[in-house]
């Protein structure tokens, strides 16, 4: 039969083991919570995002109407009838009056 002695650093081992195993478990669980929060603020940047898609679809439509307006306006200030000199305007069978 074998005679068994125990390590005599055996005790000092495990205790160094145990240590190790806490530490690692302290820097999951650190990691964990830090992806946690990661995923959080990533969450909030794609609706921020999103947000910022849709005023910048509501800008465009806005700014598409008031072109539109624009010309619109442009082109009846345009027209002959709408000038700002009034044209002479003669009726075929009338008459020069006399003083």
């Amino acid at each position: 039969m074998l005679n068994w002695r125990r390590d005599p650093d055996y005790e000092q081992q495990m205790l160094h083991f145990e240590q190790r195993k806490i530490h690692y478990e302290q820097r999951k669980t650190q990691h964990e919570l830090r992806m946690k929060q990661l995923e959080s603020e990533i969450l909030q940047v794609e609706s921020e995002t999103e947000q910022l898609r849709q005023e910048n679809a509501r800008l465009r439509q806005q700014r598409a109407k008031e072109k539109a307006w624009r010309t619109s306006v442009e082109q009846f200030f345009s027209q002959p009838e709408c000038s700002s000199t009034p044209q002479a305007t003669t009726e075929p069978d009338s008459k020069p009056s006399s003083p």
